[in-house]
């Protein structure tokens, strides 16, 4: 059955075409979202995500259509909503490409800084100053120089195209095209409807007031990009490839397994690999979070995306760069924006019925007061309505909520904490119960032989050769510890017969003699009479000709951080805390006590851990979330039940990254609470946001209808308080 999902899996990895698109000038939140609707709606793609705060455009499309056919369908519903935006493909790692890869080349160098540059440039900002100066120079002045009705005129006229002219030109254009409900369109009816009115100095105000704002809002938005930018700022540039005796930079893409590249003191690790030669100090923090540099020398593996401090480093490379440490992780925090929280969804929603919604009311508003209230001024209730119009852009929602939770996943990366999408983020919340696996979870999953204990004419030598050679078939923690104390090569010719039985143990012959090493239940499946031990570790049971001939025990440390980690969970809201293991009863129960875990269940088969799991599933509170935290290896089945999946990472653990949802990278149980505590603060600060957007529009909306309201007022309620919720969410990205 395996096989079959493997085959059927790579046969669909061969019908779908991932791509990546660079958007430069996507400076509107709720077109980005128009445009992913409309994408995903295109014969041919499976998926399409946008993600307003990197500019890039995800989708996923089926290899029966023309992939050039797609893109010039993306990019007509691109320039319907954003006509000025520049579509790039980044699918290939950004683009990069330079012939035989010397990093000097200029075509290169210009290509990966157009695809790093900043559309919000010093001149760009240059350019709206002088506009704005300009226009309000001319506003001023009519309204302070005692001038003639006719030239004043004339000057909010000017003040006001050179203002908003471009916004009036954009909803025309708009229009046009069949796109009505943008912001474009809604400012220009409302300031227009304003001079129709005869409210000049207003009509110009609000534009120069709605100008103001966006600009900005827009710089707000810019740093918070950059910052995002800056979290995300962990790929190597280039690496140093050796070839007989010369060393030259190349694209990290074009370097081979088995390579060796040169690392240089202060340049970034580039590809993952081990050291052949030298030795440094290595800070990791990139990966991490930690801030204490690590120690290398010659045979240590080292990670892509660490920053070498300062020793000359040769490296043999070990993954191609797509598979290497720092380009998984990139995927992983880059595509989180994918995986979208239910706040984000309410709001992508809610954007798309209330603009409408608000401005159909502003249209019975402008209509039917007049028509059936006697003594109604048709003028006052067309300004009513105006207000509704400038209020009814949702900018403030769209463009925040999904910055505070990009925030939020950003600042957990920092700290070493790879979360793989905004939804589990806020899981995180809800959260009431915590299952963790024991070995290489609370403990350092570091097995070492302590005792060796005969019980019978057997010396303790001759037992511990028996047990190391029986075992060395498997690539269990056990059985690696019985090798490293054995410390003696293996002669696989004096092996035959070896049968390896889950959760219990295995069965070889060695020369001859059928020797039998296993739990318990391994003894008692076999027959095998036995005296049941106790001791702190896993007790291996060894058996030879079918008598028992002793047992070994292996002890595994408790992890320094892992009670600490329980104290402060349980203060952080989580009501039960539970350890599930296959390990024996005695050893769990002495862990379990020194932790001070609520439950434990000890000796436990693979699929005995997934029912207990199931178990606890079921009786879980209305509301509350389980989660399960394990190695990512063996606990596979039960961190994809989990509502959330913690897996220890072990700074770069492939099976860790594919199975969970959430990776520790240091392997720390303590960077929990960071994250739960990371998961409340992103939390608070979207629903203060929401709270904040929905009350200020909805009073302004009740105030303008009432006539106790001003388009002074409506433009707060867009501009002013999406600026104050971009303020607000950046605080995730800033206090990092």
């Amino acid at each position: 059955m395996r096989m079959k999902f493997c085959a059927e899996r790579r046969d669909y990895m061969k019908r779908i075409i991932k791509k990546e698109y660079q958007l430069k000038g996507l400076n509107c939140a709720d077109c980005a979202n128009k445009i992913e609707c409309e994408v995903q709606e295109l014969n041919g793609i499976s998926s399409a995500s946008v993600n307003f705060l990197t500019g890039t455009l995800s989708v996923q499309i089926s290899d029966e259509y023309n992939e050039e056919d797609i893109l010039s369908r993306i990019k007509n519903i691109i320039k319907k909503h954003e006509p000025g935006v520049i579509v790039k493909d980044t699918s290939n790692a950004k683009n990069f490409d330079s012939k035989d890869m010397d990093i000097d080349n200029e075509d290169f160098a210009s290509e990966k800084a157009d695809i790093k540059e900043d559309d919000y440039t010093e001149d760009s900002i240059s350019k709206r100053l002088v506009q704005l100066a300009g226009g309000i120079i001319l506003y001023l002045a009519a309204i302070l120089i005692p001038l003639s009705f006719q030239i004043k005129i004339v000057l909010f006229v000017a003040a006001y195209l050179i203002i908003g002219g471009e916004i009036v030109f954009n909803a025309a254009r708009n229009v046009l095209k069949g796109q009505v409900f943008d912001e474009n369109f809604l400012m220009s009816i409302a300031t227009v409807g304003a001079f129709a009115i005869g409210e000049y100095p207003e009509a110009v105000g609000v534009m120069v007031f709605y100008q103001i704002g966006e600009f900005f809002q827009d710089m707000a938005v810019n740093r918070s990009r950059k910052s995002i930018a800056k979290l995300m700022d962990i790929r190597p540039d280039y690496a140093n490839l050796k070839s007989g005796n010369e060393v030259k930079k190349v694209d990290p893409e074009k370097v081979k397994i088995g390579d060796i590249i040169i690392i240089k003191p202060g340049e970034r690790v580039p590809l993952d690999g081990v050291v052949t030669e030298g030795e440094s100090m290595l800070d990791t923090s990139a990966l991490t979070g930690e801030s204490v540099p690590m120690e290398i020398h010659q045979g240590d593996e080292i990670l892509s995306g660490s920053i070498n401090k300062n020793g000359l480093l040769s490296v043999k490379v070990t993954k191609e760069f797509k598979e290497s440490t720092v380009s998984r992780i990139l995927e992983l925090v880059q595509n989180a924006s994918g995986r979208k929280a239910r706040a984000e969804n309410f709001i992508t929603k809610f954007a798309r019925y209330y603009t409408p919604a608000v401005v159909i009311t502003a249209v019975v508003l402008a209509i039917l007061p007049p028509v059936i209230l006697k003594g109604a001024a048709f003028s006052d209730w067309f300004y009513r309505a105006l207000i509704f119009l400038v209020v009814s852009c949702p900018c403030a929602l769209v463009i925040s909520i999904p910055l505070s939770f990009f925030g939020g996943i950003g600042a957990a990366s920092k700290k070493g904490i790879l979360v793989k999408g905004s939804n589990y983020l806020e899981v995180l919340n809800n959260v009431d119960a915590i299952v963790f696996d024991k070995t290489g979870t609370l403990t350092k999953g570091i097995f070492k032989v302590t005792k060796v204990v005969s019980c019978s004419d057997i010396g303790e030598n001759e037992l511990l050769e028996y047990a190391a050679l029986a075992e060395s078939g498997s690539n269990h923690p056990i059985a690696v510890s019985l090798m490293k104390a054995y410390q003696k090569d293996v002669d696989s010719g004096r092996i035959h017969g070896y049968e390896e039985i889950a959760g219990h143990g295995v069965k070889a012959y060695i020369d001859g003699i059928a020797v039998i090493a296993g739990n318990k239940k391994m003894m008692e499946s076999e027959g095998i009479e036995y005296k049941e031990e106790e001791a702190i570790g896993t007790i291996l049971y060894i058996s030879i000709n079918g008598k028992y001939a002793g047992y070994i025990v292996i002890s595994d440390e408790i992890k320094e951080d892992a009670a600490l980690a329980v104290s402060e969970l349980r203060k952080a809201g989580i009501n039960k805390i539970i350890m599930l293991t296959g390990d024996n009863k005695y050893t769990a129960q002495r862990i379990g006590a020194i932790l001070n875990i609520d439950e434990v269940d000890a000796e436990l088969l693979p699929h005995q851990k997934v029912e207990r799991f199931e178990l606890l599933i079921s009786q879980k509170s209305t509301g509350g979330k389980v989660m399960f935290v394990g190695d990512g290896l063996n606990d596979a089945p039960v961190l994809a039940r989990a509502d959330v999946g913690v897996a220890m990472g072990g700074i770069g653990s492939d099976a860790a990254i594919e199975a969970a949802d959430i990776v520790l990278m240091t392997d720390e149980v303590s960077k929990l609470t960071d994250a739960i505590s990371i998961a409340k603060k992103t939390r608070r600060i979207v629903a203060q946001n929401i709270t904040l957007a929905l009350i200020i529009k909805f009073a302004v909306l009740g105030f303008g209808a009432a006539g106790f309201a001003t388009m002074w007022e409506a433009v707060f309620a867009d501009v002013g308080v999406a600026l104050l919720a971009v303020i607000n969410a950046m605080r995730l990205i800033v206090n990092k």
